[in-house]
């Protein structure tokens, strides 16, 4: 979880093929009207958002034929409210904040070639963003200002420590 930007995708993908589990980006379950708003530079709104939360949490409670139900879900899940409806659907998750400046987040969003995402919303989504509290146990803090092969390292051992065995 964390803002667009933040490496989100590029970790889950590293996790996903460590980890033998499969993985979805959360851009992907967006509806096409939310992509268009996004495309436009528009942001979106909390309604804009529920169905995709939904099928956030269905993703990830749904079972593939080989891995059964789980897996990772590349999402910015930027509102407690938003990690809560994740957790009503899917059960026990174990959410990876990635947070940075917001100085190295928006350079890295000007590199992106293609993406919906514009750097404008950027200033959006801070503002959105409620950091997670010491009670969400289930979220671990990582900085994003250090080598993906550090923060995956770091996730591992965070998978590893939790109680919900988030490891095969």
């Amino acid at each position: 979880m964390g803002v667009s930007g933040s490496g989100k995708s590029t970790l889950a993908q590293n996790l996903s093929q460590i980890l033998q589990l499969r993985m979805k980006d959360g851009d992907e379950l967006h509806l096409p009207e939310s992509v268009a708003k996004m495309s436009a530079g528009i942001a979106l709104n909390d309604e804009d958002r529920w169905p995709w939360l939904d099928r956030i949490g269905q993703y990830l409670i749904d079972a593939d034929a080989e891995n059964g139900p789980g897996g990772i879900v590349a999402c910015s899940a930027l509102k407690r409210i938003y990690r809560d409806r994740i957790r009503h659907h899917a059960g026990p998750v174990v959410f990876l904040f990635l947070e940075g400046s917001p100085e190295l987040i928006r350079q890295r969003m000007q590199q992106r070639v293609g993406h919906y995402m514009q750097p404008g919303l950027l200033d959006s989504q801070l503002q959105t963003l409620e950091k997670p509290t010491a009670e969400e146990t289930d979220v671990v803090s990582l900085s994003i200002d250090q080598s993906i092969d550090q923060i995956v390292q770091q996730a591992l051992q965070a998978l590893k420590a939790t109680s919900i065995n988030a490891l095969p």
